[in-house]
Order: C-alpha cells, then sequence, then structure tokens
C-alpha cells in the first residue's frame, strides 16, 4: 500500500471513537456480513449503490478495498452501481488523487474506466454503471446503499443477502464553490474512516 494512503488509515483507525454509536451499530452488521463469509471460507463482495454512481458509491468502492487490504482480509471484491449510470466524477476523482490514489484512464470521451491504485499491484476499477450491471456480481453479495436516493429508488435488488443503507451527504451540493475541494476530502475522509471500522471488528 502506497505509503501516503496507509498513513490515512493510521490516523483515521485513531478516530473511531468519533463516530457515533447508532451509527457504529448499523456499521457493525457489515462486519458480521463479512465475518460470516470470512469463516465459510466464501468471497466477500460488497456494492456500493448510489443514484449516479459517480462520487460516494465510487469513494466506497474505493475506500472497502484499501480497509480489506489495510486488515489483510483476503478474497473481498468491491463494486459500485446506480440507479442509472453517468461517469466517475472528476472531483471525487482529484479528492482520491490529493490523498495519495494513483488514477489511470482509458481515456473514452463518455463514461472512462478508472484503474485506481492504492499500492503495488492494488487496484480497483471503477465506471458508472446500473447496480445490476453485468460488471457486478448478481448473486451472494452485499448491497450497501450510499444515498438516500438510491435507498429509495431500488425497492428491490435481485441475488443480495444483506441490503443495508448507510447514507452521507452529496458533495455534489459543493461543486463550483471555494468549499468543494474541501467538502470532497471530508466525505473521502468519512467513508474512509467508517470502512476501516467495519473491515476492524473481523476476526
Amino acid at each position: 500500500m502506497y505509503s501516503s494512503i496507509k498513513q490515512i488509515c493510521d490516523e483515521l483507525i485513531n478516530s473511531f471513537d468519533a463516530i457515533p454509536e447508532q451509527r457504529k451499530s448499523l456499521l457493525l452488521k457489515i462486519s458480521k456480513y463479512i465475518q460470516s463469509k470470512k469463516e465459510a471460507n466464501l468471497p466477500i463482495s460488497l456494492v456500493y449503490v448510489c443514484t449516479h454512481n459517480s462520487r460516494r458509491s465510487h469513494l466506497g468502492q474505493v475506500w472497502a478495498a484499501v480497509a480489506a487490504s489495510y486488515y489483510g482480509i483476503d478474497n473481498v471484491k468491491t463494486y459500485s452501481g446506480g440507479t442509472e449510470a453517468t461517469a466517475f466524477n472528476i472531483n471525487a476523482i482529484n479528492a482520491l488523487k490529493r490523498m495519495g490514489f494513483v488514477i489511470e484512464s482509458d481515456d473514452k470521451e463518455t463514461n472512462p474506466v478508472y484503474t485506481v491504485l492504492f499500492g503495488v499491484n492494488e487496484s480497483t476499477k471503477c465506471f458508472s454503471k446500473v447496480y445490476n450491471s453485468e460488471a457486478n456480481p448478481k448473486e451472494h453479495f452485499a448491497a450497501i446503499m450510499t444515498c438516500s436516493d438510491a435507498e429509495e429508488n431500488c425497492p428491490f435488488i435481485p441475488g443480495v443477502e444483506l441490503r443495508i443503507g448507510t447514507t452521507y451527504d452529496d458533495p455534489k451540493a459543493f461543486d463550483n464553490t471555494p468549499l468543494q475541494d474541501a467538502k470532497y476530502e471530508e466525505r473521502s475522509r468519512q467513508i474512509a474512516q467508517e470502512t476501516l471500522f467495519v473491515f476492524s471488528n473481523i476476526q
């Protein structure tokens, strides 16, 4: 893992006390799901879902992959999707770059595929897609809803074993304002903190 990203993780694991207890109870349901899969020696598939699959769901996908690596939990695959496809938002991409990620694009004009690297031979692929895209698992997965719109507009997700809403405020509200970069990094760090908390509870 790149040293800059490991340093962020080292800092965030010391801030778990800042997560409200009610929120921790919700996050621990994801931990329990992952633990059960690990104990059964089964693949662990996590799909982060938001309406446009452009910001929060990608941050969830990326940071869950990092958290799994940080805690040495094998057999974890992270994905994202939306109720519609758009593109991985440039402000979210830039927030990750500022935090030390190396992000490569296939340079397609619309909806490029990005390889998000967080270490040597450690990466996840990000592009916008609907939650039931061929690129995502069709069964035996957890769906983690990162926005309230997706929670409301996805009344049924076929093949899901755990569906849970861990909604986050949308940094899009600060696009093209002086607070834009700070708010994207704030949201990225919150999602990082909570995914690290989830994986910290895996034995």
